[in-house]
This record gives structure tokens, sequence and C-alpha cells, in this order.
């Protein structure tokens, strides 16, 4: 026994020391990632605290509020469109649960600030063409939440007919939709899928992550604290989650390695600076003028 601890302790301290090295040092083992891109200001839904959600209006406001990136999900209308829609269906956000597009309701509860809620002159859906030809230039993040292959394909030919490949973000919560969005488009940049992010921590903790190579640009999560705002009873799980998954350590080497991280949805100043003081390289927001101010009042800061 004493033998075998002789041999295993020299091991496991060289292998603590190494990955411990490597966590520090990852340029060592990895290229870092170069996107065409980098966001420290996203706009959730557009900002969906200050405009109707994934309206031009909404866009339109988080563009003069000097946003870096727009976040949208898609779907696709029952006569073929790539429209800019977060639910499946529209009763949320329209009172209807309808296939057509009726407008949506004057008033909006946003959805991760229990209370609070936006309203604007512009109540249209949006058609995702119509976002790439008013932004052109515009980093886009948007979420596939079904697997549809003509709705991948549809987005897929939209982003390559508007030469948008760089500065247009595959993400998914799901795993198989980001793997067919990946398949269909394999030149446009993907966020972690909820599995991957899980098998992220894993290899954190265990000491693998500075040795395996990622394919990801983007890490998108929630920052914890913001359950606060939307409801959650459940603190013990609340404090667990947050002190396994918001570690500086696990965000630095990502950023080294060129992988941004974008945490969400922070919608109060507290909340922005707990995101950036962890580690976050980007943050998002409901509210792309509050996001504005705080950056600007710390930047003149530093």
């Amino acid at each position: 026994m004493i033998s075998f601890l002789y041999f295993i302790l020299p091991v496991v301290g060289g292998y603590a020391l190494t990955s411990l090295y490597l966590l520090k040092n990852p340029q060592i083992l990895h290229r870092r990632k170069r996107t065409a891109f980098y966001c420290t200001h996203i706009s959730h839904r557009g900002g969906s605290g200050e405009r109707i959600e994934n309206t031009m209006e909404a866009f339109t406001n988080a563009v003069e509020h000097g946003t870096d990136m727009l976040e949208m999900d898609c779907h696709l209308t029952r006569d073929g469109h790539v429209v800019v829609s977060h639910d499946e269906n529209l009763l949320r956000q329209t009172g209807h649960d309808v296939t057509d597009l009726p407008l949506y309701k004057e008033k909006m509860e946003v959805t991760f600030y229990v209370g609070h809620y936006s309203s604007g002159a512009d109540r249209k859906f949006v058609l995702l063409e119509d976002v790439f030809k008013r932004f052109p230039k515009l980093p886009v993040s948007i979420e596939i939440k079904e697997n549809n292959s003509q709705l991948i394909e549809k987005v897929s030919d939209l982003v390559k007919r508007y030469n948008r490949e760089e500065i247009t973000l595959w993400a998914s919560v799901n795993s198989c939709i980001m793997k067919e969005c990946h398949r269909m488009n394999d030149s446009m940049p993907y966020s972690f899928t909820v599995n991957r992010g899980l098998l992220v921590l894993l290899l954190f903790y265990t000491g693998l992550l500075p040795f395996v190579p990622l394919g990801e640009s983007i890490l998108q999560f929630y920052l914890p604290s913001i359950y606060n705002r939307c409801g959650s009873r459940s603190h013990r799980l609340r404090m667990l989650c947050s002190k396994l998954t918001m570690r500086r350590s696990l965000f630095k080497h990502l950023a080294a390695r060129g992988i941004q991280v974008h945490l969400f949805v922070c919608n109060e100043d507290e909340d922005i600076k707990a995101a950036f003081d962890i580690g976050a390289t980007g943050v998002m927001s409901d509210y792309p003028s509050r996001l504005s101010s705080y950056l600007c009042r710390n930047r003149s800061q530093d």
C-alpha cells in the first residue's frame, strides 16, 4: 500500500500542477480563436424591456444605444418565411394561439424581470431577412428552438445570401439541434448547448479542460442571481448552481482561448457588475440604454 502511494501521489500531484498551469496558460496547447466580432453589449430579444420584444423598433433602439449584438429566436411561418419570434405559439405575445401573425400585445411583461413591462409604437412581427437588410454589419445571435431542418436551412440560406456567416451565431440549448445547424452551415460560429456546457464543467472540475479542444466560440449562460427576480423559490439550488458555474478561473480560461462568455439576463446595475466581476466578456440585457449607461460610467472611471 505504501509503495502504491509512493507511485500514485507524484502522478496525481504532477497531473494537478500541469492542469493548473495549462488552465492559466491555454495558449501552450490551443490556438486562440479569432472571431470576426467581440461583443460586450448584447441586447436580449432586441431589448425587450424598452420596446416590444423582437420588433424593428426594439432592434433600432438597441442599435441607437450602441449594442454590439442582437439576440433573437426564429421560427417558420405557415407560408415558409423565417420570422423573428421567441415562442413557438403566439399566445403570450399576442393573446391569440394562432398560426397567422397578428400584432403583439400593446403591453408585454419582461420575461426575466417580473412586474416590469414594455410597450412601443411598433407591434409588428419582423422577418429575419428584414433584420439582415436593416443591420447588414451587426452581429446577430440566432437561437433555434425546434429541430426543423427546413427552418435551419432557410436561416442558413439567408445568412449566406447576405454574406453574414462570420457575424451570425448559431445558438441552441439542444445538442441535436445544434448538430443539425452546424451540419447545415459549419462556417458560422456557434455557442455551447446545455450538454456541452455541462461537459465543460465536468472537464473543469476534473482538471481535463486545458487538454481538450473546443469548437464553440461563445458560452451563453444565465447569471444565477436573476432567478431571484423570476420567483424562484429554491434558494439552496440557486446557491449551488452559482457556486458550481460562476467560476472566474473557468471564464478566464475560456476567454484566454478566445471563447467569449456572455451572461444574461442582466437588467440591474448590480447584476451587470456581478457578471463582469466574475469574468464575463459580455452582458446580455433587456435594457440596452441601461447597459450602455453602465458601460459608459465604468469606462470613464477606468
